[in-house]
């Protein structure tokens, strides 16, 4: 076994923060690029690679931070929340995506993934891209911490997939599934704990 390498690793995963305050300051295009390229190197079902991913920078930034803003809104009130709540919540999140320097939203597309004509292994294969594209995220979330950038995984696509292919003009099969606000650190992030190994696990023998 190779400590020194795990060892390295290890250490790279456990100081990895989620981070939601950036300095002003631009991140290149081609340091996203190798970024992303980094990412492709995930495992996927079938190397079918289902990963798609909608770099937002500019003012596109901002009009999607508002979009989603008012989707989250809606959401919130028709979930009986105080207005006031409701207000603080969704200034929150907009900020949060309005203020980084970049966007990366990760899609899924299922053009080259397996066709089952009934329904639960079509599910599946879903499931399966999905999960594809999460392990890409992660590749993307480490190598960026690597490089001395911040990054957060945020999921509040998920919940309004219609409004952001429509603010970005996405192609028809790209479903967004996570929206990774990225840029250099302004703070450290807070260490969250981690459960225990024998908290998650169970050994079979």
């Amino acid at each position: 076994m190779d400590e020194a390498r795990l060892c390295a690793f290890e250490n790279l995963a456990r100081t990895r923060r989620s981070i939601r305050r950036y300095r002003d300051e631009p991140v290149p295009p081609a340091l996203v690029e190798r970024l992303l390229a980094v990412a492709g190197w995930a495992p996927s079902a079938h190397n079918r690679q289902p990963w798609r991913w909608a770099v937002v920078t500019g003012a596109t930034r901002q009009r999607l931070a508002d979009a989603m803003a008012a989707d989250f809104r809606r959401d919130l009130l028709a979930d009986g929340l105080p207005p006031d709540e409701v207000a603080t919540r969704v200034e929150r999140s907009r900020a949060r995506i309005g203020s980084a320097p970049v966007l990366v939203l990760a899609c899924l597309t299922m053009r080259d993934m397996d066709r089952y004509p009934d329904a639960r292994r079509q599910a599946c294969e879903h499931l399966m891209a999905a999960q594809s594209v999460a392990l890409a995220c992660q590749n993307l979330l480490l190598a960026a911490h690597a490089v001395g950038l911040g990054a957060c995984w945020l999921c509040a696509p998920i919940f309004c997939p219609e409004t952001v292919k429509r603010v970005l003009d996405l192609p028809a099969d790209w479903e967004p599934q996570a929206l990774i606000t990225l840029g250099w650190p302004a703070d450290g992030g807070r260490e969250r704990p981690r459960k225990a190994v024998e908290e998650v696990t169970l050994w079979r023998t």
